[in-house]
């Protein structure tokens, strides 16, 4: 199956592909210029990632750390810019380690050209590593 054009689908699409834990297939809706960007980051997390191959390498290994069960509250705003999308939503899961719940806000905001996502700014809470009891490590996110 071939991968949704339109963002709002692709994205959705990409959701579900986290859910099934097929970081491959996730991987693969990305263009190979593809940036990723955490505009929150604290200090010692990555703030930007450039290409398909950084993206691959610092997701690969997600489903290790995070075990994610739903993607409640979605929202997808259009823009404009059809090819650009506004994403509100939680993520909620457990973490693999600990056992610990794990419930992240996130907004982004995501494009996509020609089936493949060209730009994701992941402005995701910083203050959940900063919560007590939460085993959050650079190789998590």
């Amino acid at each position: 199956m071939s991968a949704p054009t339109c963002a709002a689908d692709l994205y959705r699409h990409s959701l579900r592909l986290l859910l099934d834990k097929n970081m491959p297939a996730w991987v693969a809706l990305w263009a190979e210029d593809g940036l990723m960007e955490f505009p929150f980051a604290p200090s010692g997390w990555p703030q930007r990632l450039e290409g398909k191959q950084a993206v691959a390498a610092y997701m690969r290994h997600y489903p290790d750390h995070i075990d994610l069960h739903d993607f409640p509250d979605l929202r997808i705003h259009q823009t404009t810019d059809p090819q650009t999308i506004v994403v509100e939503m939680r993520g909620v899961g457990r973490l693999v380690e600990t056992d610990a719940p794990f419930d992240m806000t996130y907004i982004a905001v995501v494009t996509a050209h020609e089936g493949h996502i060209t730009s994701y700014r992941d402005y995701w809470n910083p203050l959940a590593v900063l919560e007590p009891g939460t085993d959050f490590t650079a190789s998590s996110r």
